[in-house]
């Protein structure tokens, strides 16, 4: 677990980032609402967690799409609905804070869940399921 601690850190923060940056773009440049826009925002992260998480951080090269494409996308999903949630409830109830703010605390705290998920069963291999 250790040896893919730092690689999901690297990942997970480029999907992040990639996650954060088309937000911000689609509210500043396009006026769309945070909420909308961060749907558009997960999908552009997705195949860069999917992709970066499958090859490097739990080296499943070897495993089929088949298998970890779905899993990883409900756990995807499942985190995104999360994510949009606690989202929609920063921005309700602590309209103080910037947007940018509550999505990065949001994306940082959706992280653990994703990391346990993804290690335990979209990437597991046959008898560590």
């Amino acid at each position: 677990m250790k040896r893919q601690l730092l690689p999901f850190l690297l990942v997970g923060g480029a999907a992040a980032a990639t996650h954060y940056l088309s937000v911000v773009a689609l509210v500043q440049d396009l006026a769309m609402p945070p909420l909308h826009a961060n749907v558009l925002g997960f999908l552009c992260a997705f195949g860069v967690s999917y992709g970066g998480h499958r090859r490097w951080t739990f080296a499943a090269h070897d495993l089929a799409h088949r298998q970890t494409l779905p899993r990883f996308f409900i756990i995807a999903v499942t985190s995104f609905l999360l994510n949009q949630a606690l989202f929609a409830f920063m921005l309700q109830h602590f309209s103080a804070l910037p947007y940018t703010v509550s999505l990065a605390l949001v994306l940082i705290l959706v992280a653990a869940l994703t990391f346990t998920s993804a290690r335990l069963w979209a990437f597991a291999r046959r008898g560590q399921e």
